[in-house]
């Protein structure tokens, strides 16, 4: 009776875990089997950084593991952060070797944003395996938006290992503005795109937005059991100043804030989960920033700032919200004393023009600034769909 009992209890176990198991989001990483006869004999780079994981494996190890000669693995190219995502925003960063592999790294956020010819000499193909966080600032698909022009340029495969976006549920925000377009905004889409890297890619080729209308020879490995409405907790911090769930949720509200001479608490254990300062009104809450890795000199830095406290966003309930929540922006502005001082030049940068600062000094609410959104992001919706993997 007993061993009946246990097969039983195996049995179910088994079968609730595989069930578990199916529904997990897979990413293009993990399906080696799909893109192993694309790289197979070929000599590689890969576009990667402390994201890049299959389980807890690093792709560079997991490559290796998976037969591929690490000859045959040129070299890695290394987005902001760096490769192993500990340098700060905005950063440079230097080339170097991996010390685990003694495989060079190429910095693409340092002397130059874009790969070389000659760092493409000798590459078959670049595998882009970097994680992102579905917003316009996220300069993770800016330099996407660079390798697949040098790719298109030198002849050049590109694969890109498709990942979750964890703020794929939702599309809102301004669309850009080309003529503003900097590295943290180059594509005329809203703050909120709502697709994945590789859905993002294949726009990018699809809309002719890489220089010269070029075409980049592009392969995305889709991810398995994910779609739109999944609320995919990310594995690792993304960038160092996005350490959990709850500050990737409130990235796409709060990130407006960097144009402003608002703290979002970088240089505190909680950065992107509050904004505060010292000429804010004193509501019971306050922090004071320091000089940590991955925030050497954040804003404010040693200045006490009083603000809001947003670390309980997911228990409270404000998020996860398929919207910007522009309140927090709008709230901050009005109990700041020197309106004239708010708004920093960044502002114009982030926002992709002078707009969403002139409406908020203008005193326009959420709604109507929302309201103006619309038009824009009805038509990005339609360019979006003819690119979508997942549903």
């Amino acid at each position: 009776m007993m061993v009946n009992l246990y097969h039983i209890f195996l049995l179910f176990f088994l079968t609730f875990t595989c069930q578990r198991t199916d529904m997990t989001p897979v990413t293009g990483a993990a399906r080696y089997d799909q893109y192993a006869g694309l790289i197979k004999n070929k000599s590689v780079a890969i576009a990667a950084n402390h994201t890049s994981i299959v389980g807890d494996i690093h792709l560079l190890d997991y490559l290796i593991i998976n037969g591929v000669d690490k000859r045959r693995i040129l070299k890695v190219f290394a987005p902001e952060h760096g490769f192993r995502g500990t340098a700060s925003d905005g950063e440079l960063i230097e080339n170097g070797r991996d010390a685990k592999t003694n495989i060079p790294v190429v910095s693409l956020y340092g002397k130059h944003k874009k790969p070389l010819a000659e760092d493409l000499k000798g590459v078959d193909v670049v595998l882009f395996d970097i994680q992102d966080v579905g917003v316009r600032f996220y300069t993770y698909i800016s330099t996407l938006h660079y390798i697949m022009e040098a790719c298109a340029e030198n002849n050049v495969k590109c694969i890109i290992l498709d990942r979750p976006n964890p703020n794929g549920f939702y599309i809102d925000g301004n669309i850009l503005d080309t003529a503003f377009s900097s590295f943290v905004g180059m594509h005329p889409v809203p703050v909120v795109h709502g697709m994945t890297v590789g859905e993002y890619g294949m726009m990018i080729n699809g809309e002719g937005w890489l220089a010269g209308g070029i075409k980049c020879d592009l392969t995305v490995i889709k991810c398995l059991n994910y779609n739109h409405n999944v609320l995919y907790e990310l594995p690792v911090r993304p960038s160092p100043n996005l350490p959990n769930q709850a500050s990737v949720y409130l990235y796409p509200s709060l990130c407006f804030f960097e144009g402003t001479n608002i703290s979002v608490g970088r240089g505190t254990e909680f950065p992107f989960q509050v904004y505060g300062s010292p000429l804010l009104p004193d509501a019971g809450f306050s922090f004071t920033p320091k000089s940590v890795p991955g925030a050497v000199n954040p804003p404010l830095l040693g200045i006490k700032c009083y603000g809001k406290d947003l670390r309980n966003a997911i228990t409270d309930k404000l998020v996860p919200k398929p919207a910007i929540n522009l309140e927090l922006l709008l709230d901050a502005y009005r109990n700041y004393p020197q309106k004239d001082k708010f708004f920093i030049s960044y502002f114009d940068v982030l926002a992709a023009g002078p707009t969403l600062r002139e409406q908020i000094r203008k005193g326009m609410s959420s709604d109507e600034i929302r309201a103006t959104w619309q038009p824009g992001l009805d038509k990005f919706r339609k360019i979006r769909e003819k690119y979508l993997l997942y549903d």
